[in-house]
C-alpha cells in the first residue's frame, strides 16, 4: 500500500465530503480511491469515515487522524520546497579550505562581497597549509599551491606561484646588492616553511642545480611575518609575487633580479589551484563560489 497517497486521498475525501469529488480532483476512478482509503483504515485498524449513500463524515478518531495527517503533509510539502530551492539557488553551508598565506592575503578580503551577493550561503573557511582531500575532509572547495594535483578533481589554475627574491632598500644599502646567485651565501635569509619542509634557495649554475641558500635568520610558514621582517631589513626573502606585491607596490621591498635566477624548486609549473569535485559543480552554492573565486582571483583571463 502506498500510505502517503492513501493519506492524501483520505484528506481530500474528508474535505470534500465525497469520494466522487475527491476522485475527480485526483482524476482517478472513485472505486480505486475508495479502495485506497479502505486499505488505509485496515492498515490502521480504525474506521476513519462513516459512509452513506449521500454523505461521508469523519469518525471521532478520523477527525484526530485528519489533524495529524494535514500536519504531516504540510511538513512534507515544505520539505519538498526547501529541497527544490536548495537545488535551484545558492544556499546552505559551504566549506572552503585555503592555504594560510593565500587565504589571508587574497581570499578573505573578498568574502564580505561574496556574502553580500549570496546571503543564504553560510561560509565555513579554514586556513591551513595541510593537504586536504575533497570529500574525505568534507571540503567543497580547496585552494592549494603546488603542482597540478593527482586527485580526481577539477583543478583551475588561479595564478602562477613562482617565488621571487626581494629585500628592503635599507638592507640592500647596508649589506650590498647581490650580483650573482652564489653571492647569496654571504647574505642573511628569511625562509618559508612549506608543508614539505623548509624551501631551499637553488640556482642552475654550470648546468647543475646548486644550493645558494644564505645564512638563516628566521624560518616560518607565516608569510606576513616574514614580509614584515624583510621590510625591516632583517634579511632577504623569497616568496610568491602575490604574497610580496603589496610590499613591492609601497616600496618596502625591492625585487632582486639575478642571473642565473634563483628558485625554490626545479619545477617551473608551480601554481595556485582551485580544486573541487566535478560532480559537485552543479550544486548552486558550489557553482556560485567557484565562478566567483575564479573570476576574482585568477590572473589568467578566460
Amino acid at each position: 500500500m502506498d500510505q502517503l497517497k492513501a493519506m492524501r486521498y483520505f484528506v481530500k475525501v474528508a474535505e470534500a465530503g465525497s469520494f466522487t469529488k475527491a476522485a475527480q480532483h485526483f482524476d482517478v476512478p472513485a472505486s480505486s480511491l475508495s479502495r485506497r482509503v479502505a486499505d488505509l483504515e485496515n492498515h490502521l485498524g480504525a474506521v476513519l469515515l462513516k459512509r452513506s449513500t449521500r454523505v461521508v463524515r469523519l469518525t471521532e478518531i478520523g477527525r484526530l487522524y485528519l489533524q495529524q495527517v494535514r500536519d504531516i503533509l504540510s511538513r512534507l510539502e515544505a520539505t519538498d520546497e526547501l529541497v527544490g530551492s536548495y537545488q535551484s539557488k545558492p544556499m546552505g553551508h559551504l566549506k572552503i579550505s585555503a592555504t594560510v598565506g593565500f587565504g589571508e592575503t587574497l581570499l578573505l578580503p573578498l568574502m564580505d562581497e561574496f556574502s553580500d551577493r549570496y546571503p543564504e550561503i553560510v561560509l565555513d573557511i579554514e586556513l591551513s597549509d595541510a593537504l586536504s582531500t575533497l570529500g574525505r575532509d568534507d571540503v567543497d572547495i580547496a585552494i592549494r599551491g603546488g603542482y597540478v594535483p593527482d586527485e580526481r578533481v577539477v583543478a583551475v589554475k588561479l595564478r602562477d606561484n613562482r617565488f621571487i627574491l626581494a629585500g628592503s632598500p635599507a638592507y640592500l644599502e647596508r649589506e650590498g646588492m647581490p650580483a650573482h646567485a652564489q653571492d647569496l651565501k654571504e647574505h642573511k635569509g628569511l625562509f618559508y616553511r612549506a608543508p614539505i619542509g623548509i624551501l631551499p634557495w637553488i640556482s642552475m649554475i654550470n648546468d647543475e642545480w646548486q644550493d645558494v641558500s644564505p645564512h638563516k635568520v628566521a624560518v616560518s610558514n607565516a608569510g606576513r611575518w616574514l614580509v614584515d621582517k624583510a621590510s625591516k631589513g632583517d634579511g632577504l626573502l623569497m616568496l610568491p609575487r602575490w604574497a610580496l606585491q603589496s610590499a613591492l607596490d609601497r616600496g618596502a621591498l625591492l625585487e632582486i633580479p639575478l642571473n642565473p635566477a634563483v628558485a625554490v624548486t626545479r619545477s617551473e609549473k608551480l601554481g595556485i589551484y582551485l580544486l573541487y569535485a566535478q560532480n559537485r559543480y552543479q550544486v548552486p552554492k558550489v557553482k556560485a563560489a567557484v565562478d566567483f573565486l575564479v573570476t576574482r582571483l585568477s590572473d589568467h583571463p578566460g
